[in-house]
């Protein structure tokens, strides 16, 4: 009997990891399926390992480390001592699987990594790591491939996740009724982050640039998303005293029926530029970490719309430009100015034309299925 270990971090790779593994079953029903993930891959019927429930934290504290370290320590003892696999499916999650990686290699275990870490974008010299102990790259971006053969790493683009598990697009009417929204006025949705330093650094810039432009436009509302992640509480804590509208637990209805949105940048930008729905990137963090980003970045852009388009369709409001000033003038635009909203509906239209209409998943399956 074959056996199959997938390792993930965080909710989103959860996702995929279990969206892999429940097509795996059909295809290959006698693959034993063991892994770390979340409960997406646990409802496809796979054993874990661990839960990653703890995995997603962000940060450099001394106990996230030694965490990370001996649970390292433990998975791969587990996986080359006692379920021995014929492959290991690595799933995102960038510094914990590349250090996994190294010990599969060691251990001559098949290796391949799906949604590798974006080495176009930030710490090029991690692709040496990939090279090393990577048997193959299953890539969502199609610039992706070409940069990885030039390096002689063995890749097959799978398309991104993202085209085909975006559901249509709300019904405005419905999704307004529902939410007591106003259908005769435009709406504003806001996207903080899904992680509460975020909205620390966010919310208050954001609700003074939804109050300014409250003020100078009488047919605008606002919603915030609310991440599943965080509590009712969090988000009170900024929002006790506006009357922005919290949804929690539709996000991507949100993103679809919005005029112009509000982002902190992440996979949430690429979804709205599915739905075509014009937008600006707005955030901030310590200086550390940005100076170290500005060290170890490859490109300019940060968002992935901008980045796929290779031009700056987005707003990128960052640091010292993320302002109340700034980010009322641009969502001005997205709404009020008709030429630079139609130009910019009609770049982002182009994005989706850009990325494959595969079914990610099932081709990530059939990879497993025809190498193991």
């Amino acid at each position: 009997m074959k056996k199959l270990f997938i390792i993930t971090g965080d909710y989103s790779g959860d996702i995929h990891a279990g969206r892999v593994a429940e097509i795996l079953k059909q295809k290959y029903p006698s693959l034993e399926i063991e892994g770390i993930g979340g409960e997406n891959l646990k409802s496809a019927g796979v054993k874990l390992f661990t839960n990653q429930s703890k995995m997603g934290v962000v940060g450099l504290t001394p106990k996230i480390l030694i965490d990370h370290i001996s649970l390292g320590k433990r998975v791969v003892d587990y996986i080359t001592k006692d379920f021995k696999p014929d492959m290991v499916l690595l799933i995102d999650y960038g510094a914990f699987n590349l250090s996994v990686s190294k010990i599969l290699k060691r251990a001559g275990i098949k290796t391949f990594y799906y949604i590798p870490p974006q080495v176009w974008a930030s710490r090029k010299w991690r692709i040496n790591t990939i090279k090393k102990n990577i048997d193959k790259v299953l890539c969502i971006f199609p610039f992706e491939v070409e940069m990885y053969k030039s390096y002689g790493i063995e890749t097959h683009y799978c398309g991104h996740p993202l085209v085909k598990q975006l559901p249509e697009k709300a019904n405005r009417d419905d999704f307004f009724e529902k939410y007591g929204l106003d259908k005769n006025k435009k709406l504003v949705s806001i996207f903080p982050g899904s992680r509460e330093f975020e909205l620390h650094n966010l919310m208050k810039v954001f609700i003074k640039a939804g109050e300014k432009l409250r003020e100078n436009h009488s047919d605008i509302q606002f919603c915030v998303s609310h991440a599943p992640n965080l509590s009712d509480k969090v988000y009170n804590k900024y929002l006790k005293h506006t009357d922005f509208k919290v949804i929690k637990g539709n996000n991507q209805a949100l993103l679809s029926v919005s005029d112009s949105l509000i982002l902190a940048s992440g996979t949430v930008a690429l979804e709205a530029a599915l739905y075509q729905v014009p937008m600006i990137i707005a955030y901030k963090g310590p200086w550390l970490f940005y100076f170290i980003y500005l060290l170890v970045r490859c490109i300019k852009m940060v968002s992935l719309p901008n980045i796929i388009l290779g031009k700056v369709t987005v707003p990128e409001l960052t640091q010292d430009k993320c302002t109340v000033k700034n980010i009322v003038e641009e969502t001005e635009k997205n709404l009020y100015d008709t030429s630079i909203r139609n130009e910019r509906i009609s770049d982002l239209g182009e994005v989706k034309s850009k990325l494959s209409e595969k079914y990610s998943a099932e081709e990530v399956a059939n990879q497993i299925v025809e190498n193991i």
